[in-house]
This record gives structure tokens, C-alpha cells and sequence, in this order.
């Protein structure tokens, strides 16, 4: 696979690159980030379930009527190099992010109040790679829903490459998202990294 993608990146930039690799492993999420391509293994079921939760709460909480929208698979434009997005599992954005379109499927970083990462087998980007990237892009709330280590961590304050404020929470705690998000939420850690629980 790696001679593949030597192969790939000499014919193309490393965003044409990202899009073969799309096309030639459905299911898998690809990404630029810091101008090196990272792909994740399809979910399991318990991360959507976790997911399919937390949009429940969303609505619940009232957030479409404080006029944000829940999406995921959505992906932001990082502006931290030219080809550089992601795609968090789950965001938080204003209602009218369509207007913030830049490439693709991919807004510009300022209609995300809120991103979210459960992690899988590569959760070492979720922890170290993202946190650096989101952070640098501007993203105001980044939350890691981290199942490697049974905790979930919730990054405030972005300045430069690194978030000033990190809050940890650990099961039978619930996660309470900031103020700042627009919407009054909180998200069952258990639910975050276990799924529903069914």
C-alpha cells in the first residue's frame, strides 16, 4: 500500500491523492491533516450508536431553535495547508453553514462551534494530530469521546496549536458542553464511549 501511495502522490497533489483514496476504499474516512493523508477504519456499532445518541440530545436540548444544526461526516476546511480538512464523527454549526462552502463537502472552519472525535484504531491522531490542527484552525470546543483510555476530554480555548483549557471526565459523569456552543447540553460519558448501552 505504501508504494501505491508513493506512486499516487508523485502524479498528484495530496488533495487529488485524498480523493483516489475515497473512491478506492469505501467506507474509510480519509483526511489531510497537516499535509499528510490519515485514514480511519469504517465505525463500529457502538461508535454510531454513540452518535445517533448525541444527536437525540441535541434536538432535545433544543438546539435546531437556537439555530445550530448537528451534521456528521461534514468536513471543515482547516486553512492549515492547501489541501489540508477533516471530517468530524459529529459537529455543532450554525444553521446557515451553506453559505461557508470552500471545496467539496468541506465549510470554512468559522460555522463550527463544536467538533467531536470518537476514537478508533488510529486514536492517536484524535488525541495529538487533531487536537494540534483543530486548535490551529480556530475551533472553539473539541471533544474526544477517547475509548482507548475510558475517558472523555473536552479542549476550550484555542490559541496557536494547542487548546488552553482541558476538562476530563470519566464514566457515570456527564459532559457538560460550553456555554459558548450556543445550546445548554450535556452528553452521558458512558453513552460516548460505550454507545447506548442496549
Amino acid at each position: 500500500m505504501e508504494d501505491a501511495v508513493a506512486v499516487i502522490l508523485n502524479e498528484m497533489t495530496i488533495g487529488e491523492a485524498a480523493d483516489r483514496l475515497s473512491e478506492a476504499l469505501p467506507g474509510h474516512r480519509v483526511e489531510v491533516l497537516k499535509g499528510s493523508i490519515v485514514v480511519t477504519p469504517p465505525p463500529d456499532g457502538p461508535h454510531q450508536e454513540a452518535l445517533d445518541e448525541i444527536a437525540y440530545l441535541f434536538r432535545q436540548a433544543g438546539g435546531r431553535d437556537a439555530g445550530l444544526k448537528s451534521l456528521q461526516g461534514i468536513g471543515v476546511w482547516l486553512g492549515t495547508g492547501p489541501d489540508d480538512y477533516a471530517e468530524p464523527d459529529w459537529a455543532v454549526v450554525d444553521a446557515d453553514y451553506k453559505d461557508a462552502l470552500v471545496t467539496k463537502n468541506c465549510y470554512a472552519q468559522n460555522v463550527f462551534r463544536l467538533v467531536l472525535e470518537v476514537t478508533s484504531s488510529n486514536w492517536g491522531n484524535d488525541l495529538a494530530t487533531k487536537a494540534e490542527t483543530y486548535a490551529e484552525a480556530g475551533i472553539p470546543v473539541y471533544v474526544i469521546a477517547d475509548r482507548k483510555h475510558g475517558e472523555v476530554l473536552v479542549l476550550t480555548d484555542p490559541v496557536g496549536d494547542s487548546y488552553r483549557t482541558r476538562s476530563r471526565y470519566e464514566r457515570g459523569q456527564n459532559v457538560i458542553v460550553p456555554q459558548s456552543v450556543g445550546v445548554s447540553l450535556e452528553l452521558p460519558v458512558n453513552v460516548l464511549l460505550d454507545g447506548d448501552g442496549d
